[in-house]
């Protein structure tokens, strides 16, 4: 999933994007705390969001606002493809982005590769409102483990994939980088696409432009896709990347089409005006990545 730390300080969480900016929000009951192996997860109940829950101080779901994140990450790929069978998801514990891939009628199987069990644990204890039983689906299977050592590894051949991470640091900066973006490329072959979130263009624009150059080395077909996201600080970036198939070139009628077509329902943002208004450049970020399109 995401980005910079958050701050709990008596009743209120701050959620600072860079050092100087952040939002705050009403905190309530915290419903668990503990450290994994690998990170402090916390679980709270909040007014504004309903329950979220935070990795290391850094905010990632939220029961309320979860679909502005996943409905974008993962149908402008999962549309764009003409039918999706297999999908790897690296991360994604909170089961929101297995949830989305599931309602594809087409779909065989989901895998979703997370590192900590913890964060299964919480979403299966705390959020079904997120995951709606995901986990329990016979079409996925769950993986524990390094997401890298599972891409490096793997010889299965998908139609998506996924990285619904937290940010690139940490455990899950070898993540956004150029050698692994080869290995996902070397899954998903010519004719799949690989869908990420890049941070704010605003907030993070060196991160954001970089992301943007490395997916360029490995794929000839990069879209940045901007979308808003409360919990996140507002204007967030996602990429979708690809050999071959272009989610630009899909217009708001084809893309009802097939939602229709696929029988994909209850979704709460995407359709087809905002597929590709999520791929509407402004002008900064046109010039932030000097691309004229």
């Amino acid at each position: 999933m995401k980005k910079n730390k958050s701050l709990l300080t008596e009743q209120f969480i701050t959620e600072w994007l860079t050092p100087d900016v952040g939002f705050v929000f009403r905190s309530g009951e915290v419903l668990d705390d503990f450290i994994s192996p690998y990170q402090h997860i916390e679980v709270m109940e909040t007014a504004a969001f309903g329950r979220v829950f935070r990795l290391d101080g850094y905010l990632m779901t939220s029961e309320a606002d979860e679909w502005f994140y996943h409905e974008n990450l993962n149908h402008i790929p999962a549309i764009t493809h003409p039918d999706p069978h297999t999908a790897l998801i690296i991360g994604g514990g909170d089961g929101g982005s297995a949830r989305q891939l599931l309602k594809y009628p087409g779909i065989e199987q989901v895998v979703v590769c997370e590192l900590d069990a913890g964060v299964v644990a919480i979403a299966d204890e705390y959020f079904a409102k997120v995951h709606q039983g995901a986990f329990h689906d016979p079409r996925l299977q769950l993986v524990i483990g390094d997401g890298l050592k599972y891409v490096a590894e793997s010889q299965q051949q998908f139609d998506l994939i996924v990285l619904d991470l937290t940010d690139p640091q940490g455990y899950a900066e070898p993540l956004y980088t150029r050698a692994f973006f080869a290995d996902c490329a070397r899954l998903i072959g010519e004719h799949g696409l690989l869908s990420l979130h890049i941070g704010s263009p605003q907030f993070h624009a060196t991160r954001f432009r970089n992301l943007f150059d490395e997916l360029k080395t490995v794929f000839r077909v990069v879209r940045p896709m901007l979308v808003p996201i409360t919990l996140y600080g507002g204007f967030w970036g996602m990429a979708c990347a690809s050999q071959l198939r272009d989610p630009k070139r899909l217009d708001a009628n084809t893309v009802e089409q097939r939602l229709q077509q696929r029988g994909i329902t209850g979704l709460n943002y995407y359709n087809g005006d905002t597929h590709q208004a999520a791929l509407a450049l402004p002008n900064f970020v046109r010039q932030l990545l000097q691309q004229t399109e």
